[in-house]
């Protein structure tokens, strides 16, 4: 079946190249319409497969168990990661880093799937920035839970600025922006044997969590990773 052509909402020159909103109907479902950006027109995410991002959440929140929880959440994207952590009660507050400006104004013009959801939850605070220059330098808060969604997989980073976030020397700096007990968690949609293996070198517990889905516009089962990681 061929694939429906998309309708681009918007278009907009980033640093990291040109960013699109498009959104099209699923071929295989009449009637169910997905919404997509694209980095330079390949692929970046879609509001169809979101259960690695959700993942990436729920098993965080999880593994630290307590309440009034303060999360950082590095990159927007569709905004499916902060929307799972502000479905939890044990959620004192949010925010989220994101470093593309047109993602933000496509949240604040309500171009974004969850734009109403979100901004209705006082909860949510969005600042626009590098989570990785944010968790490199010394931190002036302690959080609770920091959850990264940004790069393809700690070995192919959308851009150079992230790469010392995925070796031991990154990660110890991003540890001290947590409070004792907090938990980190990083998406990738590939396995990364090196990162966890620094994981396990700069905190007592880490976890890999494969997160199998079908790719409904394929047709076939593909697998995303979730990194965790306390203590």
């Amino acid at each position: 079946m061929p694939a429906a052509i998309p309708e681009y909402l918007a278009s907009e020159p980033s640093p990291l190249g040109l960013i699109s909103l498009r959104r099209r109907e699923l071929p295989s479902e009449p009637g169910i319409v997905i919404t997509e950006i694209t980095l330079d027109h390949q692929f970046l995410m879609s509001s169809l497969h979101t259960a690695s991002e959700r993942a990436l959440a729920q098993v965080a929140l999880d593994l630290h168990g307590a309440g009034g929880l303060r999360v950082l959440v590095g990159g927007l994207g569709l905004g499916h990661t902060a929307h799972a952590v502000l479905e939890s009660e044990r959620v004192a507050s949010v925010e989220v880093v994101e470093y593309l400006a047109p993602v933000i104004h496509w949240f604040e013009t309500g171009l974004l799937p969850l734009s109403e959801t979100l901004s209705s939850d006082p909860r949510l605070a969005l600042t626009e920035g590098d989570v990785y220059a944010r968790l490199w330098q010394p931190s002036a808060e302690r959080l609770d839970v920091i959850l990264v969604d940004v790069d393809h997989s700690p070995e192919e980073p959308l851009g150079a600025e992230s790469e010392s976030f995925y070796t031991e020397e990154g990660l110890r700096r991003a540890k001290r922006h947590l409070a004792p007990g907090g938990v980190l968690g990083v998406w990738s949609y590939a396995e990364c044997s090196p990162f966890a293996d620094a994981l396990a070198r700069v905190f007592a517990d880490v976890r890999v969590e494969p997160v199998h889905f079908e790719n409904r516009l394929l047709g076939e089962v593909e697998t995303n990773w979730l990194f965790f990681a306390r203590g």
